[in-house]
């Protein structure tokens, strides 16, 4: 595990392009592509983001950061930590590497005495609630929505 560097912006673009196509049978309001859903850079670049990227004999094969926000003036803790970006490669799946990243920007967000951290994963994306209940994320606020275009 170590931060991402600007030299892996490739490899981050592709697996950006792999979430956006995994996410899509979840979310039929995404615009066609191509479109985005980081700005990368700034996540290597912010002082406020830890990107991380997994590597397994020197190649990337996964992904993820936190990023430290603020929360709505009624809310507290005042600020909080986002993680988003959660992505392994496909033939490294079911290794234990997304919960490394996990751990690691659980640790790294702890460094910086913030108390808080959230997610928002896709409320049909089964693998992935559960792979983060496991790691003791509880569901919060259930956003949802209408299409009355119909």
């Amino acid at each position: 595990m170590r931060n991402a560097h600007i030299n892996d912006l490739e490899i981050l673009k592709s697996f950006e392009q792999a979430v956006i196509s995994y996410e899509r049978p979840f979310a039929p309001n995404l615009k066609e592509d191509p479109i985005t859903y980081y700005n990368i850079v700034d996540l290597i670049n912010n002082e406020d983001a830890t990107l991380l990227v997994a590597e397994v004999d020197n190649k990337i094969v996964g992904s993820g950061y936190a990023l430290i926000l603020d929360a709505k003036p009624y809310k507290n803790p005042a600020k909080y930590a986002y993680l988003g970006f959660m992505y392994v490669l496909p033939s490294y799946r079911g290794k234990g590497i997304n919960g490394k990243i996990i751990d690691a920007l659980i640790t790294d967000v702890k460094k910086k005495n913030i108390t808080e951290i959230q997610l928002d994963v896709y409320a049909e994306n089964e693998s992935a609630l559960q792979a983060y209940r496991k790691k003791g994320f509880k569901p919060d606020l259930l956003k949802m929505r209408m299409d009355t275009s119909d």
